[in-house]
């Protein structure tokens, strides 16, 4: 019966279903302490999974967030569940690490980031995320890390200066410049595009000169490894199904039960990834060496 409880809580099943389905299973009834007791062992598991050192270099790192409610003096309010998840010298990934907040401000951010530091997290080469300016000036203070703008979450920004009939079009256009075989043919396009999109979308075009560096940093990274750098897609993933199981509770009781059920989520995918083939090979991690720093420090400068 222990297992069950504990699947069910994780998948943010209530007290009272708990005890339905206990019922149903031709059991006797279950109360909230009972529900309770096992789920005790979940959260230590969880703080133990969320507080561990981190060893070794990680060279990628993505952070995203997603938003739940909970309740707080008597009302609703709505914060961020940041993940991040990263990719290990070895090119296995893991999650990082988990942090909740009202806001998504520069405090928080640096405060989020000085926490993975300080439990060891170092060797960061590139950062990927949405656009913001708190977190963009925490990475640069902390990791002093390339960051690199999701290309989805730009995409998304983009056609929102165009109009619905031209989507198609401009999307195509952008798409395009992410097909180059290197950083200096992509920004050569890049700039081809913004200067035919100039005349007709001129807010279009001046997004795209001032995100360029960003949206195509992942170039200067091993080709290889461009289709998994270019976007937080792989987060976004993993926020749905958050969301899914965070559906099932609807509003949380406190920060503590977010931190509780989303991270025996976290647990449990990061059990399957070890389970699971290297996210980027060996050998193209290798690529990553000191002659790669050289020529990062180049473009930057």
């Amino acid at each position: 019966m222990v297992a069950v409880v504990q699947e069910a809580w994780i998948q943010g099943v209530s007290t009272r279903k708990v005890d339905d389905l206990v019922k149903a299973m031709g059991m006797d009834g279950i109360s909230k302490s009972q529900v309770s007791a096992p789920c005790k062992d979940i959260d230590q598991r969880v703080g133990s999974f969320l507080n561990r050192p981190i060893a070794g270099d990680w060279p990628y790192v993505w952070l995203d967030a997603t938003y739940l409610k909970v309740r707080e003096d008597g009302r609703i309010v709505s914060v961020a569940a940041i993940i991040a998840t990263g990719v290990g010298a070895d090119g296995r990934r893991e999650i990082l690490g988990l942090g909740i907040d009202a806001s998504e401000a520069a405090t928080f951010w640096l405060g989020f980031l000085r926490s993975l530091e300080k439990r060891g997290l170092k060797g960061v080469r590139l950062v990927v995320s949405d656009a913001h300016e708190g977190l963009k000036a925490a990475i640069a203070q902390v990791f002093r890390a390339t960051w690199r703008r999701c290309r989805v979450h730009f995409m998304r920004n983009a056609l929102a200066h165009a109009p619905r009939g031209q989507h198609q079009m401009v999307a195509a256009a952008i798409r395009a410049v992410f097909a180059q075989e290197t950083q200096a043919e992509g920004s050569k396009a890049w700039r081809h595009v913004a200067d035919q999109l100039r005349p007709r979308l001129p807010k279009l075009a001046a997004l795209m000169d001032e995100a360029e560096a960003d949206v195509i940093a992942f170039m200067a990274f091993p080709r290889a490894h461009w289709p998994k750098l270019h976007s937080t897609n792989p987060l976004e993933r993993l926020n749905k199904e958050v969301e899914r199981r965070a559906d099932v509770v609807g509003i949380f009781a406190n920060e503590a039960s977010i931190i509780g059920l989303v991270g025996a989520i976290l647990l449990e995918q990061d059990d399957e990834w070890q389970l699971q083939h290297r996210y980027m090979t060996q050998e193209t991690m290798n690529e990553l060496g000191e002659d790669h720093t050289a020529a990062l420090a180049k473009i930057a400068a």
